[in-house]
């Protein structure tokens, strides 16, 4: 089994590159067979033109040349406007694969990006044998937070750093369209509900439809959460307890379509 390892100085000669070139930010691994190192950066209004700039940052960082580069595999809701990919890759192969890399013995990867939410079922090996998405609408996704957070005036990354000092006030947030939901939050916030039953009662909300739509593959332990809400504890305490599951994940777990894309680059460009 390859060991893919993360952090430390690149000292290889050769390496290849995964880009998962999201909605809302475009993560970037470089691997040179040794380590793996990571990127992030927003995307921006010209997603193309930050992730021709931070391929350019990376290289420059490396001290290598493009031809030093044996492939890049992209992934991610922008990676066919990516002229500089080798090839492309579901993100749903690039999740799994980043997964079992983090967490080897993955059975199932709950992922809650900027645009949708997968549900990906893995065989004992790691293989992809079914999966499952929502990506008609915001719900249940990150830029369903990403609006609620605006309506609160929060940083996102605020959600699940609130302190439970209203522990005994809840609501609920009915509407799962981010549209109206962001009219019910203000709507909440004018009859003096506090910000901290706001979150939580958003946190339910994404977990309950997230439980639901994970509920239609065959669910084994360890569940592995990837994509950016994975740093937020209330978030996957929430699903936890939705799904009536441990959720398992790791502190690079945004990077894990990038991950995977590295990975899967090193086999088909190098091995």
């Amino acid at each position: 089994m390859q060991v893919y390892l993360t952090g430390g100085d690149t000292v290889g000669k050769q390496a290849v590159i995964g880009m998962d070139a999201g909605s809302t930010s475009i993560k970037l691994t470089f691997y040179d067979g040794e380590r793996m190192r990571h990127w992030l950066t927003p995307a921006g209004w010209a997603p193309k033109r930050a992730a021709q700039a931070l391929l350019d940052q990376v290289l420059a960082e490396e001290g290598m040349t493009d031809d030093a580069i044996r492939g890049i595999i992209g992934t991610g809701y922008g990676r066919i406007a990516l002229p500089f990919l080798s090839k492309t890759v579901t993100e749903i192969a690039c999740h799994a694969k980043g997964a079992v890399i983090l967490r080897p013995g993955t059975r199932t990867v709950i992922d809650i990006g900027g645009q949708d939410a997968k549900a990906i079922e893995l065989s004992v090996e790691g293989k992809v044998t079914n999966f499952i998405m929502n990506d008609k609408c915001a719900a249940g996704t990150g830029k369903f937070l990403e609006v609620a957070s605006r309506a609160l005036g929060l940083d996102i990354h605020e959600f699940g750093e609130l302190h439970a000092e209203d522990a005994g006030q809840t609501c609920r947030i009915s509407s799962m369209c981010a549209v109206f939901a962001e009219t019910e939050i203000v709507s909440l916030l004018n009859q003096g509900v506090s910000r901290t039953a706001i979150v939580n009662a958003l946190h339910q909300a994404v977990a309950s439809r997230v439980a639901v739509m994970a509920a239609r593959i065959n669910l084994r332990g360890p569940i592995f959460l990837s994509g950016g809400v994975a740093s937020n504890n209330k978030l996957v305490a929430a699903l936890a307890e939705a799904l009536n599951h441990e959720i398992e994940s790791h502190e690079l777990a945004p990077y894990a379509g990038a991950i995977g894309a590295a990975a899967l680059a090193w086999e088909q460009f190098v091995l």
